[in-house]
């Protein structure tokens, strides 16, 4: 008898346990359930939700593998023992020592955000006595590649159980949440810790602890440097594409996140229409500012200068804009459902998180407060769109009756 057999077995013979649900989410993540559909069915297809899950985890590794080297890279850079980026497949950016500074740093997030919040998700499946959701399967992996890398560990544990309680296990659990969990952990790091999430910096691991300076420093991000109207030096559009800056893990690579974009679109996981009509609206906001600038409607004195100055398109590969718009926007349960709906969403973010960015230098990234906001109000989009559907057929069948 196989171990599957007996795993079924025994869970067969404990079906009134109270810890049976946390047994059944082992059991499915190691092999197929047992059960099978005995009715009808309405639609026949090989994926669910775990499927659906593992599409975007795989998506996402890319992004996190690069972000360690990057980590480790950007070490090196900042202590001086390399002088400048040699490219993309430079040998001295994809070598060992780079990926284990990365890997010390970044790893640890990665367990503490899954320990924590599968934790508080069994916790809530076996008090209220149904199965293990695989929601946050996703949300696991999102946490460390948006956060500081440098965030004290008991931190993220406090922000992750309010992102799984407050963000979605009072709506209902997986399916039923308003706010994309990941991004209500990040909210509630950004308000409860402003400190630890200024926004324009990026932490840089053990810089010249030998001259006797602090283990650790934080530099500029892009970001920081156009807020504070400082010169970007050596830190060409091709670095910024494939991601040999200073920024959170999972943000600098535009080409790996362009190749996880294609990816979901390709296996029908994210939606193209809310990826594209974000950016569009990140560039219109880009050109209106740009407008601005050009114009002299504002003086290069002014603290929102250096952003506005940013050229409308260099928006796209600085900052989380992209990553946001391919990893963020694109979530099923908090996204616009209707295919009108979703334009005007993916828009409405685009335009207002360069709108946050370049008004709040303070923290010149908007990507995350915008997504929540339009994740509040996807319903209401959804409902004047099929409104006014109803109400252009209405006028139809009026026609064809008179």
């Amino acid at each position: 008898m196989g171990l599957k057999q007996n795993l079924h077995n025994f869970k067969v013979k404990n079906q009134d346990k109270k810890w049976l649900p946390g047994f059944n989410a082992l059991f499915t993540f190691l092999y197929m359930p047992n059960e099978t559909t005995h009715n009808g069915t309405h639609i026949k297809a090989a994926d669910d939700l775990k499927r659906t899950m593992n599409t975007v985890i795989m998506a996402l590794v890319p992004c996190l593998i690069f972000g360690m080297f990057n980590a480790g890279y950007q070490h090196y850079l900042a202590q001086g023992l390399i002088e400048s980026a040699d490219g993309f497949l430079g040998a001295s950016f994809w070598t060992w020592d780079n990926f284990v500074i990365g890997l010390w740093k970044v790893l640890p997030l990665v367990i503490v955000s899954y320990g924590v919040g599968l934790a508080v998700e069994f916790i809530f499946a076996i008090i209220k006595g149904h199965e293990v959701e695989e929601g946050y399967l996703v949300t696991g992996m999102l946490v460390p590649l948006i956060v500081p890398v440098d965030i004290p560990l008991w931190m993220l544990s406090v922000a992750v159980v309010f992102g799984v309680v407050i963000g979605k296990e009072v709506f209902g659990g997986t399916g039923m949440n308003i706010l994309n969990p990941a991004l209500t952990i990040r909210a509630f790091l950004f308000f409860a810790y402003p400190t630890w999430m200024s926004g324009d910096k990026v932490w840089v691991h053990g810089a010249t602890a030998a001259a006797g300076t602090p283990d650790a420093y934080s530099g500029e991000t892009i970001l920081g440097a156009y807020a504070q109207n400082t010169s970007l030096a050596g830190i060409d559009y091709w670095d910024m594409f494939w991601g040999i800056i200073p920024g959170s893990v999972g943000e600098t690579s535009k080409f790996l996140i362009i190749i996880g974009a294609l990816f979901l679109i390709f296996t029908k996981v994210g939606s193209w229409r809310i990826i594209l009509s974000t950016l569009i609206g990140a560039l219109v906001m880009g050109l209106v500012f740009n407008g601005v600038v050009s114009a002299e409607w504002i003086s290069e004195s002014s603290k929102f200068y250096g952003l506005m100055s940013v050229p409308f398109w260099q928006h796209l590969i600085i900052g989380s804009v992209l990553f946001g718009a391919v990893y963020m926007a694109t979530d099923p349960v908090t996204a616009s459902q209707t295919n009108k709906g979703k334009w005007i969403y993916g828009f409405l973010i685009g335009f207002i998180s360069i709108m946050i960015r370049v008004f709040n230098p303070a923290y010149p990234e908007g990507v995350f407060l915008a997504i929540l906001l339009m994740n509040v109000f996807a319903p209401t989009i959804d409902h004047y769109v099929v409104q006014g559907n109803v109400k252009r057929r209405l006028k139809r069948v009026k026609v064809k009756t008179a």
